[in-house]
């Protein structure tokens, strides 16, 4: 019998061919829709990006003002979904568990389900479900969305009932622009797999955010901040992360599955945060992040011989959105109200030439047994 090679966790093996993003480990570089994610996350709105994965350009002024205005009309949830959000926050349930929950029913009381129409609004809900959780869950009523107000304003919006500022704005639009895609990672490949069988468009959403909940994949930032928070109060860098490597224990937010160098979406976020920090006037919280890291760094590449771990993207992400002000239980959930766009792109384009997703394994079990009746056993 021929041994099949065996790819643990698909590692090394190309599975699709996509123009929403191409990740480049080795020399730590990352396009989003051709465009480097330094000037697009930077520079875009939201809305900017999610039109370039969806239609492979960026959009004209006209395009933009449409697409954003029709985006804004799709953020309403249905009354039974605020029901079952309700529900959730009073039972407890962790913000990932909600958005589960939420974007199951996010088409109830649509009209319009083709693929364009559908795709538009599960990114557009997304915000709506998280805030509206957040709401009940802090004992308040919930924030109705406003369609003058753009993508990431909006959401800030709805957590807190007050217009946000433009540094935060700013700061979080950075954020959703520099993780809206990555390459075929766990939830991508997860949402490309479920409409590989010719499921619908929701449906890969609710199997992506159950992959985004798992903390090897999108829940590292909350963990992250509590380190950061610790090394600040203890005010000594340098001593935290030689106890830490001392006992054996992992240093949250270095080292990556496929950078072999500093993410470079860190750096992004990083050159956000220190802006966000500096327009507060309270930048002593982000002195700390930046010397935590370099001490870091430098301690991992002695400890870890073998292989240099650099900062990655959950370390500034907790920075970052902490000083926004986006509630950490939140963190990973706002991750998916960025990622849910490029689930979309990618199942479109996993439709346009599709190929159902059916890898092999192979047997290590027993091949010798006999069947016995269950009163001879």
């Amino acid at each position: 019998m021929v041994r099949s090679e065996l790819h643990q966790g698909l590692e090394g093996v190309t599975v699709a061919e996509t123009s929403c993003s191409r990740v480049d480990g080795e020399a730590g570089e990352l396009l989003i829709g051709g465009v480097p994610v330094e000037a697009l996350a930077a520079n875009a709105t939201y809305e900017e990006s999610v039109f370039l994965l969806f239609e492979d350009r960026l959009p004209t002024a006209d395009e933009l003002a449409d697409f954003r205005a029709d985006l804004a009309t799709r953020r309403d949830i249905h009354a039974d979904v605020r029901a079952v959000l309700r529900r959730a926050a009073e039972e407890e349930a962790s913000a990932m568990d909600a958005l589960r929950m939420g974007t199951a029913a996010a088409t109830l009381g649509t009209e319009d389900c083709s693929q364009t129409a559908t795709a538009r609004r599960v990114v557009a809900v997304f915000p709506t479900i998280v805030a509206t959780y957040w709401r009940y869950r802090q004992g308040e009523e919930p924030i109705d969305p406003r369609t003058d107000l753009g993508h990431a304003a909006n959401y800030l919006y709805m957590l807190t009932g007050e217009e946000p500022n433009e540094a935060d704005v700013r700061g979080l639009e950075t954020y959703l622009n520099t993780v809206i895609d990555h390459g075929v990672n766990a939830s991508t490949f997860t949402a490309r797999t479920v409409v590989s069988t010719e499921s619908d468009l929701v449906s890969a959403a609710t199997a992506a955010v159950g992959s985004l909940k798992g903390p090897l994949h999108g829940g590292a930032p909350g963990p992250v901040l509590d380190m950061l928070r610790t090394v600040h109060e203890r005010g000594d860098p340098e001593a935290y992360v030689r106890e830490k490597l001392a006992a054996g224990e992992r240093l949250m937010g270095f080292g990556h599955r496929v950078y072999r160098v500093r993410d470079p979406r860190a750096a992004v976020l990083s050159s956000a945060a220190e802006r966000l920090y500096a327009a507060s006037g309270d930048d002593d919280f982000f002195e700390t992040v930046r010397a935590f890291e370099s001490v870091a760094v430098d301690a991992l590449a002695e400890h870890s011989t073998d292989r240099r771990l650099e900062t990655n993207v959950e370390f500034y992400t907790a920075a970052l959105l902490d000083g926004i002000g986006i509630p950490q239980a939140l963190f990973t959930a706002t991750f998916g109200v960025s990622r849910v766009a490029g689930w979309m792109a990618h199942c479109r384009e996993q439709r346009t030439d599709n190929r159902l997703v059916r890898p092999v394994s192979r047997y290590v079990g027993e091949t010798d047994r006999t069947w016995t009746p269950v009163g001879d056993r």
